[in-house]
């Protein structure tokens, strides 16, 4: 075969070969695959792009960063106080499931702590922890309740006995919560082989209980995987930071503990980022459109293949978050961290992240929102307003 017909496709698929794309069939018949692109990252490309002069000195940017995590970790009053109330709630539901004696009102399977308690990552001010009780029997409100005024009545025996002031076992629409000084959600669910079975006006919501189970899968994957200090330090910055700027409020605890190990730990030397490197990188990320559709985003690792975290959030959320920490971002590079991490407010208690703010002569100023739920109008080649019939003049 000449060099001609090859180039010309002859014996690949051309003229020659109907059944490999040529004449026999349509050539634009395919599916077409969606290819999910990850943003730029400089940390994974720096091999490509070395570095000309030695990188500035970001001690500012770390000390401010550990002072800021110095005053978000929990007292330990507060500490003591969630310890000292989930040991004993653990303890009267262990014997509900070992002994439940008279009790009937439902089957206990399995008692879990997750969520911040488990983790390590609780927040000053925030001494609540988190316990899924996990029931052989179906979850109905009556079982809830039944479950939640046992736990009331043993709780309470243990508290007269060591002389202490009584706790509350308060319901809702995933189980009930416990609160003394501190306070446990307890999270309910049931088996896996069970969530078939429920019925909305009779069960706990299907979503909500399949909430549960997967935060018992965080938890395991994080105890196996998030071990290290530093990712900790950094979701604590990262949670603060979302809680006080609007656009970065819908991501999920479980976001930013994926994107927290991320940036820590993905890296091409396998080791653990300076906390100030990781920072600027999950900025940069979130900037660059990691949560964005069309983007690779972070694989969920608890849940089926190709599954994307940030799927969790709509359009509009997605895009807000990213112009968010652009906004952010920006002002970080001008040495306003300060402001970023919440050590200084801004004159007149602006929001850094809505206002137009100046740092040293340079603008930044919020970006308008690129997504909108509005229909496009469409476009149509009838125009016979302007005297115009199938592309000739009237």
């Amino acid at each position: 075969m000449n060099r001609n017909n090859m180039v010309r496709g002859a014996g690949r698929g051309g003229r020659g070969m109907p059944g490999r794309g040529g004449m026999g069939r349509p050539p634009f018949n395919r599916p077409r695959v969606l290819m999910l692109r990850p943003p730029f990252d400089l940390i994974l490309a720096e091999p490509a792009f070395p570095r000309c002069k030695p990188a500035p000195d970001d001690s500012a940017l770390t000390q401010a960063l550990l002072k800021r995590h110095t005053e978000l970790c929990p007292t330990p009053t507060e500490q003591a106080a969630v310890l000292s109330l989930v040991t004993k709630l653990q303890t009267v539901l262990d014997n509900l499931v070992v002994a439940p004696g008279d009790f009937a009102a439902c089957q206990l399977e399995e008692v879990r702590q997750v969520g911040s308690y488990k983790k390590g990552t609780m927040m000053a001010g925030k001494n609540v922890a988190d316990i899924v009780v996990i029931m052989k029997t179906l979850p109905t409100k009556e079982a809830v309740e039944g479950l939640s005024n046992k736990v009331n009545e043993e709780l309470n025996k243990l508290m007269r006995a060591e002389g202490l002031a009584p706790v509350t076992c308060q319901c809702n629409e995933r189980g009930f919560t416990v609160t003394a000084v501190a306070a446990v959600r307890v999270l309910v669910t049931t088996l896996h082989q069970n969530l078939r079975k429920l019925e909305p006006e009779v069960h706990l919501d299907y979503k909500v209980i399949s909430s549960h189970l997967a935060a018992i899968r965080h938890s395991r994957w994080f105890e196996e995987n998030a071990h290290h200090s530093s990712i900790k330090v950094l979701i604590r910055l990262l949670r603060d930071m979302c809680a006080r700027h609007a656009g970065l409020e819908p991501l999920t605890p479980w976001m930013i503990d994926l994107l927290a190990h991320h940036c820590i730990m993905n890296n091409p030397a396998r080791q653990a980022l300076p906390i100030n490197v990781a920072f600027r990188r999950a900025l940069s990320l979130l900037a660059g459109g990691l949560f964005l559709p069309g983007c690779a985003g972070l694989p969920d690792p608890c849940e089926a293949a190709h599954s994307r975290a940030h799927t969790a959030l709509d359009l509009a959320a997605q895009d807000h978050a990213a112009a968010t920490a652009q906004t952010l971002l920006r002002v970080v590079a001008r040495g306003g961290h300060r402001y970023v991490l919440g050590l200084q407010a801004f004159e007149g208690g602006k929001d850094i992240s809505t206002e137009i703010t100046v740092w040293d002569g340079v603008v930044v100023s919020p970006l308008a929102p690129a997504y909108s739920d509005a229909p496009e109008p469409m476009d149509t080649d009838d125009k016979d307003d302007e005297g115009v019939q199938d592309g000739v003049a009237a």
